[in-house]
């Protein structure tokens, strides 16, 4: 099977690409933006012409979650009108459309873990801009999964865990925000999953939500990278309107994976373990 995947360069093009090689009956065409802009419609159309994929994994998004307060133009353009373009190219080629949405589609006033059955309530431009997307593809597609997904980490890329490795050598003390809960995603977990659906050919199933078990904050969440890491950090728990941001983001967007957990009757690996992979495989590169 022909698989496309967009965005080649972000944290799970680059954990798709590691994995390649379990599985052997998938035929990748890994394109960055500079080769595939998907708010091109013309190299788009040339791209599915050349290689007719059987399904496409769509990466390239717009991630500033800040930035796009400032800039919602550029948001929209990408997370919304180039993944229009991406749909109807998907739609004339018989394509499967796997595309990846976020937590921040919700407000995070939910008293429960969210489900795909939920309705999105985003507070910032980025959240707006990915709902927008996930409800064009919805529109115009039939063959497709969406997976929102939660605070991605992983050894490619900026991340939280990589930054909270790379500041605990500058600094013997950290604030860290307390107030927000969500479940961290190991990128390579999440890839494995993609992968996973497309060789069993499972039947598209719109939305899914899927991320690793376990809920933190990011308080906890940089407590547990550095318990696993051996490294020490006098960490100090702080409240969101002490960090400012121009973004708001959800105070609760802990997504419920049953779903994600069912289709493939597996059990989804939980945050302390992926931590412990991510940094062993930091270790030996």
């Amino acid at each position: 099977m022909k698989v496309l995947v967009t965005g080649s360069q972000g944290q799970l093009g680059k954990s798709i690409e590691r994995l390649r090689k379990g599985f052997p009956s998938l035929d990748f065409v890994f394109t960055t933006r500079e080769v595939l802009d998907i708010t091109n419609p013309d190299m788009l159309s040339a791209a599915f012409s050349e290689h007719s994929p059987d399904y496409c994994i769509n990466c390239a998004a717009y991630t500033a979650v800040d930035k796009a307060e400032e800039e919602p133009a550029q948001a929209f353009s990408i997370n919304a009108d180039g993944v229009g373009f991406l749909a109807k190219c998907c739609q004339e080629y018989n394509t499967t459309l796997i595309h990846l949405s976020t937590d921040f589609v919700f407000d995070g006033k939910s008293p429960r873990p969210y489900t795909e059955e939920d309705t999105p309530a985003p507070l910032s431009v980025y959240g707006r801009s990915k709902w927008e997307g996930e409800r064009i593809i919805e529109s115009t597609l039939h063959r497709y999964f969406i997976i929102r997904t939660s605070w991605v980490f992983s050894e490619y890329g900026r991340n939280f865990l990589k930054t909270m490795l790379k500041l605990s050598k500058e600094r013997d003390e950290l604030k860290v925000v307390d107030d927000q809960i969500g479940r961290p995603t190991y990128a390579v977990d999440l890839a494995r999953y993609i992968l996973e659906l497309i060789e069993s050919a499972t039947p598209p199933m719109g939305l899914v939500h899927f991320a690793n078990q376990g809920e933190y904050s990011w308080y906890g969440f940089a407590q547990e990278i550095f318990r696993k890491a051996g490294i020490f950090v006098k960490l100090h728990p702080i409240k969101s309107k002490d960090y400012p941001a121009l973004a708001k983001r959800p105070v609760y967007s802990v997504l419920n994976t049953a779903k994600a957990e069912q289709i493939l009757g597996t059990s989804i690996p939980r945050v302390e373990n992926a931590i412990e992979r991510c940094l062993q495989q930091l270790h030996v590169e």
